[in-house]
């Protein structure tokens, strides 16, 4: 087995809460929390050619909390605590487990709403080995964030949506390397409690990474579904895969959240 064993973690532009988000901000005053768990596994790796080789055995849990509150109607605060449990191996090795706990907290600045809003974002994460994007030996990392996010609303046959475009850099404490990060979202309300979201989220690496890391891309596409059951209750169950990548694992899997705003 290869020294890296990479995961990927649902991290901010993925996970639920950036997601209803997006570019947005709360209200002053109000208060958005969203718990979620993905589950996912890989049997294969992404080689250094882009193609499906190595066998693996890769699963992992992930639960996250994101807190966000309207500091002012154009600054949202936001925390992320989360929680990762992994079992990786390969062929004739055992397998090992992994429980590792992790933060990130940060802010969300509105900047221009004439023609859709444009935000700013920024964020710093302490993080266990899995809840980074890649990891090698269970080491666990820190990274600082930089994400410009543009969203609009518009009406498709009648029904209401939005799409979200999101942009970060991000700067890895060694010996990882950095990172350049793309997601979008599109969202159409089928009816009027149900939302349909189509994602993709694309990571590479940028800059020199030290052994044992090499260079990485990845990109997935998730599908979801979000039913709102009150004015303040909401759940979103959905779907992902990688549809490509290099020097990381093939992961699928299923995504749970409950959203509450008040």
């Amino acid at each position: 087995m290869r020294a890296v064993l990479v995961a990927f973690a649902l991290a901010a532009g993925s996970l639920p809460g950036a997601a209803l988000a997006g570019a947005w901000t709360l209200d002053q005053g109000q208060f958005l929390i969203m718990s979620g768990v993905t589950a996912s596994r890989a049997t294969h790796n992404f080689d250094d050619a882009g193609r499906p080789s190595e066998k693996v055995l890769f699963r992992k849990l992930f639960a996250q909390t994101w807190m966000e509150y309207g500091l002012t109607d154009a600054v949202t605060l936001f925390v992320a605590p989360e929680y990762v449990i992994a079992d990786t191996g390969a062929e004739g090795v055992g397998v090992a487990r992994t429980h590792t706990a992790s933060v990130e907290g940060g802010a969300r600045i509105l900047l221009l709403t004439r023609i859709g809003m444009l935000s700013i974002q920024g964020s710093v994460k302490t993080a266990g080995a899995f809840d980074m994007s890649v990891s090698a030996g269970k080491a666990s990392g820190r990274q600082f964030e930089l994400r410009l996010l543009y969203g609009r609303s518009f009406r498709l046959f009648g029904s209401e949506g939005f799409f979200d475009v999101q942009a970060a850099k991000r700067w890895i404490k060694r010996p990882r390397s950095d990172e350049f990060v793309f997601d979008a979202t599109m969202g159409l309300h089928l009816r009027r409690p149900t939302l349909l979201m189509l994602q993709t989220f694309n990571m590479m690496s940028s800059g020199e990474a030290l052994p044992p890391y090499r260079p990485y891309r990845l990109h997935k596409l998730e599908l979801s579904v979000v039913e709102r059951l009150t004015p303040k209750w909401s759940l979103q169950f959905g779907a992902f895969l990688s549809l490509a990548g290099q020097n990381i694992v093939q992961e699928q899997g299923v995504v749970s959240a409950v959203w509450y705003r008040f």
